[in-house]
């Protein structure tokens, strides 16, 4: 056979064997889903018969309670009764300052630092000084203002005395009185620019922060001083903007400080009017009332309370359990002296923690099953007590 024969039979046989492996992957995928669908199938019917088993032995139970002397099955109850219930939600914030001040200096031009008054931790008051800065050209533009008042006060005296004495003309009284005024308005500006030397507190507080030092110029951008009013905080935190229509004006907060395991009440007095387009929250604010252990910055869990009910049932929502009629739970009931599994079906309201409302299906001192409800079968026989 020439080599002009062998390449195209060569060529059909790869092809040959590559088709058959398409096939052969294609015949065991079909195989696999139709295993898959199969098992599905069997598990439904595994389902059905298990729980057909289950009601018909409850039956039969019920009919002739003599065919299966069954083990009663040991149980938890609780007594229910009503209680008030509340739903809150649960954010983290902070403590901060209502009022905070960084101090500054009423002069244009920053300045040298000749005495700092002050040491971080203090407590200061409004007005109290607490930085002097140089003031010796402010200095010598006063005693140069103070100097020319005087010359010029003495000139006017002099054309006021001869005036007086009807000598002199009144235009030369006039330009001696107008200069002692320009001289005193002079003076008046220089003493205010001496008085710039002197950097008072806006506020009272505690000076927080005090990173300027002497010979440093001032005001400069990395020495300042920081007062933070101590005696006026609040708490904030960033509320999503799910609850927008929940969290208002006057809405009760629980605050939680762990850090000094303390709690309160308040009440949220600032809603923000704007949502960040970033963390799609806005934020609230609640006043703290005076106290030496809150501080600034400290970790604050916040309660708003948006809802609330009064005279409820409320069971952990671990009892609870569907059927094809919804929602129901385990009671214990005693008939003809033995005690009994039965089916409540409930209608549930707000949830919060592990404890679940109940709106209606439960009744005061219903015996509510809390633990071994696993399995459960209505009718089946329970106990409380181990034998």
């Amino acid at each position: 056979m020439s080599k002009l024969n062998i390449i195209p039979v060569i060529l059909f046989a790869v092809l040959a064997s590559c088709s058959g492996k398409t096939d052969t992957s294609k015949n065991g995928n079909a195989d696999l889903a139709q295993k898959k669908a199969k098992l599905e199938q069997l598990k439904k019917q595994q389902d059905d018969l298990t729980k057909q088993i289950t009601n018909l032995q409850a039956e039969i139970i019920k009919l002739d309670p003599s065919a299966n002397p069954e083990k009663a099955k040991l149980v938890a109850v609780e007594k229910l009764s009503t209680d008030n219930f509340q739903h809150y939600i649960d954010l983290q914030g902070k403590v901060d300052a209502q009022n905070i001040a960084y101090v500054t200096s009423r002069n244009p031009q920053p300045a040298q630092v000749r005495a700092v008054y002050v040491k971080e931790g203090d407590y200061v008051k409004k007005g109290q000084l607490l930085l002097k800065l140089d003031d010796a050209l402010a200095k010598k533009a006063v005693d140069q203002a103070q100097t020319k008042l005087k010359f010029d006060q003495d000139i006017y005296n002099r054309r006021n005395n001869l005036w007086k004495e009807n000598i002199g003309t009144e235009v030369e009284l006039t330009t001696a009185k107008n200069a002692v005024d320009a001289d005193q308005h002079a003076l008046d500006q220089a003493e205010e620019q001496l008085s710039f030397s002197n950097v008072y507190a806006d506020i009272s507080g505690v000076a927080d922060e005090v990173t300027i030092h002497i010979g440093e110029t001032f005001p400069s951008t990395t020495g300042y001083i920081k007062i933070v009013n101590t005696s006026d905080l609040k708490v904030t935190a960033q509320v999503p903007d799910n609850y927008v229509g929940k969290v208002k004006e006057g809405s009760k907060v629980k605050i939680v400080l762990p850090d000094i395991n303390d709690s309160l009440m308040s009440k949220i007095n600032v809603t923000g009017k704007v949502i960040d387009p970033n963390t799609r929250t806005f934020q609230i604010e609640a006043k703290l009332p005076a106290k030496s252990s809150f501080k600034p910055n400290q970790l604050a869990y916040v309660r708003i309370m948006d809802y609330a009910a009064s005279n409820v049932f409320t069971i952990p929502v671990n009892t609870m359990q569907t059927d094809e009629q919804g929602k129901y739970v385990l009671v214990a009931v005693t008939e003809n002296g033995k005690m009994y599994a039965r089916k409540k079906h409930i209608e549930i309201g707000q949830l919060y923690n592990d404890q679940l409302e109940v709106k209606s299906g439960l009744s005061e001192g219903d015996m509510l099953i809390t633990d071994g409800f696993q399995n459960l079968y209505d009718g089946q026989l329970i106990t409380t007590s181990a034998s």
